[in-house]
């Protein structure tokens, strides 16, 4: 029995958040397509699940924000945790691989290294961002980076870390996804001027937060511009019933979408985008988009200082620069978006000025492919590990 265990590939992946198991899903399909013997488990969710890997932990129950959501939710993350570290001692996997979600994942780094598992991580924490004293920490437990942003490989390069540039996977992902050969006018409605869409986030506590703000805006839109149509989108970690009822509640022109974000984000003329991931995805597909977001106080007053950059969405931290217009904490509220979405709309100058600073960052993202070079990466520690090396 030990033995067998001994001469069985395996890889643990830890993605806590739906971004993870977005990309984790492509990385496994990868990583089978290129040695199906490998037994992989994970912390993830519905996608990581349908591309083979067994799931012990949903991910779902862990998406959480901030400090004070961290506390409310401590018994859960307890006992996943726990729940993770009896696996790895039972099982001992060649590698262990992170996607993101730094704070717990550096504390399956240590039971990693306890177990004698290698230790890659995928999507680095932002480190370069915030709480940079993290790296060595990081540099300490972890044996490989491979990072998704160009200035990141130069980042931990200097901080003495094995690293390599892969490309950001959201070009996998926006390549294969369904109705990239449809046109935009889909979903516009045919007496709708302008489409524009509500992104509350993906995770449930974002969502209740964030859908009746942008709601709010929503409806000072279009007392201003009675033209304007509304589409929500829905993550496919939130249940689009219950954004449904939502939204029900409205006397509004709008359409609750499920499973088609990407042809949806190419239909509208603006989104209203709580910031993570979709923001980029958003820029890849050229949308315009302001970006809102919003922690509790003790959030924010406990961890300001520790922030090191001027921006927190996506586009704007790789163009340096403000490119899609930010409303954060007291400013993120329903006249102010609704201010701010109505001058764009009313100035097409700037909605293409926004597209044309997209279209640049979207050219230095890489090329598509890249779960299959992250998939060799891993499976070259794998037989690192297995060798001894």
């Amino acid at each position: 029995m030990e033995s067998a265990r001994k001469s069985t590939t395996r890889v643990f992946l830890s993605a806590g958040e739906a971004s993870g198991d977005l990309h984790g899903s492509h990385l496994v399909r990868a990583i089978r397509a290129k040695d199906p013997a490998v037994r992989i488990s994970c912390l993830g969710g519905p996608r990581l699940r349908q591309a083979g890997a067994e799931v012990l932990v949903d991910n779902r129950q862990l998406s959480v924000v901030g400090l004070f959501e961290v506390v409310r939710h401590a018994k859960l993350i307890y006992q996943a945790y726990q729940k993770i570290k009896q696996h790895l001692l039972a099982t001992r996997p060649q590698v262990v691989v992170l996607i993101d979600f730094p704070d717990f994942n550096l504390l399956l780094a240590r039971v990693a290294r306890l177990v004698g598992s290698r230790v890659f991580y995928y999507i680095s924490p932002q480190v370069w961002a915030w709480r940079k004293g993290r790296v060595r920490i990081i540099r300490r437990l972890v044996d490989e980076m491979a990072v998704i942003l160009p200035f990141e490989a130069d980042f931990y390069a200097s901080c003495g870390m094995q690293v390599s540039y892969v490309g950001h996977p959201l070009l996998d992902v926006i390549e294969s996804s369904p109705g990239a050969d449809r046109g935009p006018g889909q979903y516009r409605p045919k007496d709708a001027e302008f489409l524009l869409g509500l992104l509350p986030g993906s995770r449930l506590g974002e969502a209740h937060k964030f859908l009746p703000l942008l709601l709010d805006a929503a409806e000072k839109i279009r007392e201003r511009m009675a033209s304007v149509a509304f589409i929500i989108p829905v993550a496919i970690s939130l249940d689009p019933e219950l954004i449904q009822a939502e939204a029900d509640k409205r006397k509004l022109p709008l359409q609750v979408v499920s499973g088609d974000t990407h042809a949806v984000l190419r239909a509208c003329d603006l989104i209203i985008t709580a910031s993570g991931t979709v923001t980029l995805e958003a820029a890849i597909l050229g949308t315009p988009m302001i970006i809102i977001y919003q922690v509790s106080n003790f959030t924010y007053h406990a961890g300001r200082h520790l922030i090191r950059v001027k921006q927190v969405g996506l586009p704007n931290l790789i163009a340096g620069r403000c490119v899609a217009p930010e409303l954060l904490q007291q400013d993120a509220n329903a006249p102010a978006i609704a201010a701010r979405a109505v001058e764009l709309l009313r100035h097409p100058e700037q909605l293409q000025r926004q597209k044309e600073d997209l279209a640049g960052i979207r050219s230095r993202l890489g090329e598509p492919g890249v779960a299959s070079r992250v998939a060799d990466l891993v499976l070259a520690q794998c037989a690192a590990s297995t060798s001894g090396s």
